[in-house]
């Protein structure tokens, strides 16, 4: 008789680096900013280490990842309510010529439509439609329902479809379909 193959031992450190990736992806959804979105992954990263002992080993290392960085960053949002933020090369972003590529200007259109969606509608289009996450695991980390979550992804994706003047044909073709991991994580 042959045994089963051990378990791998859980390694705190090590999976939380395996995650760095998506939740660096994830930063940079919420905030365009690439310099804060890593700011937002190293405090992540140190309040998740600081909290070891809370995290129960074998529950979704994940969904805990993400749900400090949603609170981190909403966190952060609220106190620079108060401050004068300089919006660093905004201005001159849009002043820059358009590639002549299509694929290269549809990413841009993309990105500026992105960025014009609300807080809670890009959230969950990165995670269930970048990430793939189940609706679920979404609704766990944002802390709604999962019904809720259903309908701020077709909110999202109807306001994207709208904002890129895409007609119910075009938009339908892409619905369900996941947002390819590189447009989230590259473009911003």
């Amino acid at each position: 008789m042959t045994e089963a193959p051990a378990a791998q031992p859980f390694d705190f450190r090590k999976d939380l680096v395996a995650l760095m990736p998506s939740l660096r992806a994830f930063a940079r959804s919420l905030c365009s900013n690439p310099a804060r979105a890593d700011d937002l992954v190293q405090d992540t990263l140190v309040k998740a280490l600081a909290n070891k002992d809370k995290f129960e080993p074998g529950s979704n290392m994940g969904a805990w990842l993400f749900t400090i960085l949603r609170n981190t960053y909403y966190s952060e949002l609220r106190k620079a309510r108060r401050e004068v933020e300089d919006a660093e090369g905004e201005h001159a972003a849009s002043l820059a010529d358009l590639p002549n590529q299509n694929s290269a200007a549809d990413l841009q259109d993309f990105k500026r439509a992105f960025a014009q969606l609300n807080a809670d509608h890009r959230e969950v289009l990165t995670l269930v439609g970048a990430f793939g996450m189940a609706y679920e695991d979404v609704a766990e980390i944002c802390g709604c329902a999962v019904g809720t979550v259903k309908s701020r992804v077709s909110r999202a994706r109807k306001r994207l479809a709208e904002i890129l003047g895409m007609d119910e044909d075009e938009a339908a073709l892409g619905e369900g379909a996941p947002l390819p991991q590189g447009v989230i994580a590259s473009s911003w």
